[in-house]
C-alpha cells in the first residue's frame, strides 16, 4: 500500500499522523486510533487528534476560502449551528433529538427508498418530481430558540405514509373524503418533508448570523450536498445582504 502511494520511507516521506478523535461511533474511532499509534511509533512521527466536526469546517474553509463563517454541520449524525466567537468554535444551536441526514434516512427506509447511492439523494430526487409544490403537506415545525426537533416530525410523517401505502381512505389529509380520491402522493411528502426541515435549518442558521454579526455561510456534511437546501440557503444569504 506504501508503495503505491509513492512512499518509499514513511520516516522520510510522512511528516505528521492525524486521526479522528471524537465524535463518532465508538468501535471505528478505535479501531483507527490504534491504528494512528501504532503507525506514530513505528515511524517515529507526530500523533495529531481532529476533532472530527472542526475537520469537516476547517476543510471546508479551506476550499472556500471562507474567512469567518456560520457553519451549518448537517450529516446522518450531527445536525449543529457553529460559529467562532471568542477564540473558540462554539455551538449555537443543534438538535435535541435525531440529526437531519437520520431523519431522511429513517423515512426513507419507511418508503423502501433504495440505499444506492444514499437514502437521502434518492429523497431529494423523488421531492423534486412533486407536481404540488405550492400546497405543502402540513408538518410539525419544531424549532425552540437556537435549537431545534426533528423526532416529532419524523413519527408523523411515517404515519403519513403508512396510511397513504395501506389506502387508509379515513385519512382526510391524504383521500378526499367525498369521493376517497388521493389527493397526496409520495414525492408530495418527501417534498414537504424537506421544505420543512430546511426551513428550520435556515432559521436557526439566520439567527446565528445576526448574533455573530456575519454574511458568510458554509454548509458541512453529507446532507450539504442537496441542491435544495443549498438553494434556500443561498436565498436566505442573499436577501440578508441586500436587505
Amino acid at each position: 500500500a506504501l508503495k503505491q502511494a509513492g512512499l518509499t520511507d514513511p520516516r522520510n516521506d510522512v511528516d505528521v499522523i492525524c486521526f479522528t478523535k471524537g465524535p463518532g461511533m465508538g468501535a471505528p474511532l478505535h479501531s483507527v486510533a490504534v491504528v494512528a499509534r501504532t503507525c506514530s511509533l513505528l515511524w517515529d512521527v507526530p500523533l495529531v487528534g481532529v476533532n472530527h466536526c472542526i475537520g469537516h469546517i476547517e476543510m471546508g474553509r479551506e476550499i472556500t476560502g471562507a474567512s469567518n463563517p456560520v457553519v451549518l454541520y448537517v450529516s446522518g449524525g450531527n445536525t449543529q449551528v457553529i460559529a467562532y466567537s471568542e477564540n473558540r468554535y462554539r455551538i449555537f444551536g443543534e438538535t435535541l433529538d435525531v440529526a437531519v441526514g437520520n431523519c431522511l434516512d429513517r423515512f426513507a427506509r419507511t418508503l423502501k427508498i433504495s440505499n444506492s447511492p444514499s437514502p437521502g439523494y434518492n429523497i431529494e430526487q423523488l421531492a423534486k418530481k412533486c407536481k404540488n409544490k405550492n400546497e405543502l403537506v402540513e408538518l410539525p415545525y419544531t424549532v425552540k430558540g437556537m435549537d431545534l426537533s426533528m423526532s416529532g416530525i419524523l413519527a408523523y410523517i411515517d404515519s403519513l405514509a403508512k396510511d397513504l401505502f395501506k389506502g387508509n381512505k379515513k385519512n382526510k389529509l391524504l383521500f378526499d373524503p367525498k369521493t376517497g380520491e388521493q389527493k397526496v402522493t409520495v414525492e408530495d411528502l418527501c417534498y414537504s418533508l424537506q421544505e420543512n426541515l430546511f426551513a428550520m435549518l435556515i432559521e436557526i442558521t439566520e439567527r446565528a448570523m445576526a448574533h455573530v454579526n456575519s454574511s458568510h455561510v458554509l454548509i458541512v456534511g453529507g446532507v450539504g450536498c442537496n441542491l435544495r437546501l443549498q438553494e434556500m440557503m443561498t436565498q436566505m444569504c442573499h436577501d440578508r445582504v441586500n436587505g
